[in-house]
């Protein structure tokens, strides 16, 4: 049974957590809508060594590249793995950052580097502690 003060899962993640999110264009001051809509494995769409987060930025596709060897770099570092939740919060934190330093919004890919994504990563992965859990990705029909 839920406690008068307890707060639904997705209204606790919403505010800090990055697969659906809305940030400020630094430049422009218009406000974007974030929307992440799937992740692929590169190799098999552009011979990549790296791991393809798209997201919708008010419509217009944006993928960041997040490196193979990060995973690596992960498993060395700390024993654990990089999941699919943590590479979308890990993206979409990246994104979240371009945009408000004042991306290049012509550009449709972001690539990261492997300290990027461990950096991205450790703060996701405090966020999510913070609020308790790691949100689960939605089901995109």
């Amino acid at each position: 049974m839920r406690g008068a003060l307890a707060v639904p899962a997705p209204e606790r993640y919403a505010s800090c957590m990055y697969e659906d999110f809305h940030v400020n264009d630094r430049w422009s001051g218009e406000d974007l809508h974030c929307t992440w809509k799937g992740t692929v494995v590169a190799i098999a769409t552009r011979h990549a060594d790296a791991v393809d987060v798209r997201f919708d930025v008010n419509g217009r596709p944006m993928w960041i590249a997040l490196p193979s060897t990060a995973w690596v770099a992960q498993k060395e570092r700390t024993g654990k793995v990089i999941t699919d939740q943590l590479a979308v919060q890990i993206a979409g934190r990246y994104l979240r950052q371009l945009i408000e330093e004042g991306y290049d919004s012509r550009r449709e890919i972001y690539t990261m580097t492997v300290p990027e994504v461990l950096e991205h990563l450790d703060v996701v992965v405090d966020e999510a502690k913070a609020l308790g859990a790691m949100p689960t990705l939605p089901v995109i029909a």
